[in-house]
Parts: C-alpha cells; sequence; structure tokens
C-alpha cells in the first residue's frame, strides 16, 4: 500500500514538475526578445484614373481601419467612418467615398477626384418569352448576366473578332448587336 502511494505521490510531482516548466517556457518564449510578434494585416490596393487622367492610389488597411491616399504627389491617411453603404473615409483635410470601383475625392470640401464605371443595363427578350437582362460594366470589362431574372453569372470579356464575347469557366455570352446567345458548358441557355 505504501508503495502504491509513493508512486502516486511521484507521478503526481513529476506531473506538476512538468507543468511548471511548460508554463515557465510559455512565458519565457512570450516575453523573450527573440521571438517576433507576427500580425498579419488585411490590406487592399486600388487604383483609379479619373476623366481626365488623373491618378489615385489607395491603400485600404481593414485590420486599421485607415486608408491612405496617394494623388498629385500628397499622400494621407484617413481613417474609416460611418458610412450608409460603400466606404467613407476622412480626416482634416481629406474625404473618400465610394461604392465598388465608383470613387470621389474631396479635399478642403472641393471635390478634387471623381471616377465612375461606365455602366450599361440592357434586357433583352427571344420568341420563347425569356429574358436576358444584362449589366456591362465597361471601365472593367465585365458583365453580370441574369437569365429569366435567376441567379447572377458573372463573365470576363474576351477579345472578339466582331460583336462581343464575355465568358468564365462554365458560360459563355457571345454576339452581336441584339443576337445574343449564352451558353453554358456548350448548351444554349438563351438566344434570340
Amino acid at each position: 500500500m505504501t508503495k502504491k502511494f509513493l508512486t502516486i505521490a511521484m507521478v503526481f510531482a513529476l506531473f506538476v514538475t512538468a507543468c511548471k516548466e511548460t508554463k515557465q517556457e510559455s512565458a519565457e518564449i512570450t516575453t523573450s526578445d527573440s521571438v517576433e510578434n507576427t500580425v498579419t494585416e488585411d490590406i487592399v490596393t486600388m487604383k483609379s484614373t479619373d476623366k481626365d487622367g488623373k491618378e489615385l492610389n489607395i491603400a485600404f488597411n481593414n485590420t486599421q481601419g485607415t486608408a491612405t491616399i496617394d494623388f498629385e504627389g500628397e499622400t494621407a491617411e484617413l481613417t474609416t467612418q460611418k458610412a450608409a453603404s460603400g466606404f467613407w473615409y476622412a480626416n482634416d483635410t481629406y474625404e473618400l467615398q465610394g461604392k465598388g470601383n465608383d470613387v470621389m475625392l474631396k479635399k478642403d470640401g472641393n471635390l478634387v477626384f471623381e471616377h465612375q464605371d461606365d455602366i450599361v443595363n440592357s434586357s433583352l427578350k427571344n420568341a420563347k418569352g425569356e429574358t436576358l437582362d444584362m449589366t456591362f460594366n465597361n471601365t472593367d470589362n465585365t458583365v453580370k448576366v441574369y437569365v429569366n431574372g435567376g441567379d447572377q453569372i458573372e463573365l470576363k470579356g474576351e477579345r472578339a473578332a466582331s460583336g462581343i464575347w464575355y465568358k468564365n469557366d462554365h458560360y459563355e455570352l457571345r454576339g452581336k448587336g441584339d443576337n445574343l446567345e449564352l451558353t453554358k458548358d456548350g448548351e444554349t441557355l438563351f438566344k434570340n
């Protein structure tokens, strides 16, 4: 009985000692000068050009809630503001607002930069009564397509010999004028 009690006591003592050493090692690792704390920041960059050819470079730091702008040789950091939709950043001099690719920059209350994507909406109906609704973004060469009001299909523009050609991994939209065909994996979904 004494032997069992002694064995249990020794195992318990080893366990407690091991836990203490692990805690000390953890503390040493945490406080050691040689260990680097790595913080991954979520930074998204954006470059925009207005109708006059002026460029605005923006680096959104989503971790810190800031946007750093570079415009006409000036660099400034703005902090996030509560926006109803889209984004809004400001400091004492600049105010940056936008949604998607559309951007507006004000300096001291005056509009100094504005970019809006060239968006064209179109809708077609074929002889079967099916509809094809399309939202073309001519600025970034994309189209969002909806067949009979269904799910959104996003396609990227390709170089066509004539007419239009947009595609992704499964869908293709081709045609000229109002004569368009949308296919999925080679099968026609809409044609007029």
